[in-house]
């Protein structure tokens, strides 16, 4: 029987390249200058440009990390912090320039929210060009804006959060995110209210060599609930383009938020996004994460759950091709009683790439009758690719219940031809075993709604096995 193969992905639609045509483009680098230009050219208030700075003089000194995939290859010197398109943010699809328009379009944005989507923002490079949001949800008062907007607008908001839940100094690529950041999405969610269909904003980059370093800020007050989604794609170029987005959620007492995200970068992106919820008392925080596409990619959601009877669930899948190296995993702290946390983490990988699965647990010491739950696969489809896990596991107390499984292996012939006696094609048998592994996680992708998420699932898994 011949070896399992898996062909390349047909990237068609998300290798749509428009002409690098913009209203400006930072000179390529990072020093004080440029950082004050971004913030002059988006006339912000003296607070945010003081926070710049000061994660300016942080990123300079800290060091790269090493104990991931090799970052030498990056290089901010040759890197555009800031491009500005030409495009005002705009309410009406209809004003968004004509060529930014069709590449949204062929991406099915628009289309999911005439659907089934209560709100969208799209951000093109380094600007949200177009947001929307249902008159019902203004009603109830939920803002759902970008944050540049918000700074402006809702300044005490988001002074008072934003990074606090990830600090400057966290790691460098949080330091120079604090430093550069453009564009993103502000939300909250006031008290008691239930937001029933979801919100998505979606970030495509085009300009190459260049960063996007959006900013995600929600707050969803008690006993209110969300559903966000997240999407991001760029085209594929020669030369390096740097990811490095942050993501800060709160989910106060009694509340709940599922975040969901499929990051689909080209295999000349370096995908270094980072993302962390503060979880208070009763609340629930939900994590589905499909990672496809990048070069290179750390990104580690987590948890941390401060109120007593806290919980959170990560639902993750990891598909890395040749010359793809995606270190990805889940951290979660319990630093409450009677919380919990439930991981379930997938990868597949072919052609010689790499999935490393990196976490962590911590089980504080007050943390007692709480309950953890971790279980990751991976799913090599050829001798010749690589899979990892690397738990590491803190429990500082006896009174819990904390499980670990792993797995790791390849397509197995004799499930492919038990298939083929059924009466499958071989390709057919393939993926088969491959939608069933995936399934867990592709089943909490909303179909109905993330049209563009499932879009990308299925040229994953399903169409691009042949």
């Amino acid at each position: 029987m011949s070896k399992t193969s898996i062909d390349e992905i047909n990237r068609n639609i998300y290798d749509i390249k428009n002409k690098d045509d913009y209203a400006f483009k930072m000179q390529k680098g990072l020093n004080r200058d440029i950082v004050k230009e971004i913030s002059r050219m988006k006339n912000e208030p003296n607070w945010m440009l003081e926070i710049r700075l000061r994660a300016l003089e942080t990123y300079t000194e800290l060091e790269l990390p090493t104990w991931g995939p090799d970052l030498s290859e990056l290089n901010m010197e040759e890197i555009a912090t800031y491009v500005q398109p030409k495009s005002k943010l705009k309410s009406r699809w209809k004003d968004v320039p004509k060529d930014i328009k069709n590449t949204f379009d062929k991406l099915g944005i628009p289309e999911a929210e005439k659907k089934s989507l209560a709100g969208v923002g799209a951000q093109y490079d380094s600007e949200v060009v177009y947001h929307s949001i249902k008159e019902e949800l203004k009603k109830q008062g939920v803002i759902y804006t970008d944050m540049d907007t918000a700074v402006k607008e809702y300044p005490d908001i988001v002074k008072k959060h934003f990074m606090k839940c990830v600090p400057i100094n966290d790691h460098k690529f949080v330091a120079l995110h604090a430093a550069v950041w453009s564009g993103g999405s502000f939300v909250y969610v006031p008290k008691n209210v239930k937001v029933d269909i979801p919100l998505q904003s979606y970030f495509r980059l085009n300009s190459p060599e260049s960063g996007q370093f959006e900013h995600t800020l929600i707050i969803v007050d008690e006993g209110a609930s969300l559903h966000f989604i997240e999407g991001c794609s760029a085209p594929k170029y020669n030369k390096v383009n740097l990811h490095a987005g942050c993501v800060e959620l709160y989910v106060k007492d009694n509340a709940y938020l599922r975040y969901s995200t499929i990051e689909n970068w080209s295999k000349n992106m370096m995908n270094l996004n980072t993302k962390k919820a503060i979880v208070g008392k009763n609340a629930d925080m939900d994590w589905v994460t499909g990672s496809f596409g990048s070069k290179i990619s750390m990104l580690y959601p987590m948890s941390i759950l401060n109120g007593e009877g806290a919980k959170t669930e990560y639902t993750g899948i990891t598909f890395a091709g040749g010359g793809q190296n995606l270190d990805t995993g889940f951290k979660v702290i319990h630093n409450a009683p009677n919380t919990s946390s439930v991981v379930n983490s997938k990868s597949i990988s072919k052609d010689g790439g790499a999935c490393t699965y990196r976490s962590l647990v911590r089980i504080g010491e007050n943390a007692r009758n709480s309950k953890c739950s971790v279980s990751c696969e991976s799913l090599m489809l050829d001798d010749i690719s690589r899979s990892d896990t690397i738990p590491v596991n803190d429990v500082q107390n006896e009174d819990i219940e904390f499980s670990h499984e792993a797995k790791i292996g390849k397509i197995s012939d004799k499930e492919i031809f038990y298939l083929m006696s059924r009466g499958l094609s071989e390709d057919d048998a393939k993926a088969m075993i491959v939608r069933g592994f995936a399934y867990p996680i592709s089943k909490e992708l909303p179909v109905e709604y993330a049209v563009e998420m499932n879009n990308l699932i299925n040229l994953e898994i399903e169409g691009a096995i042949g």
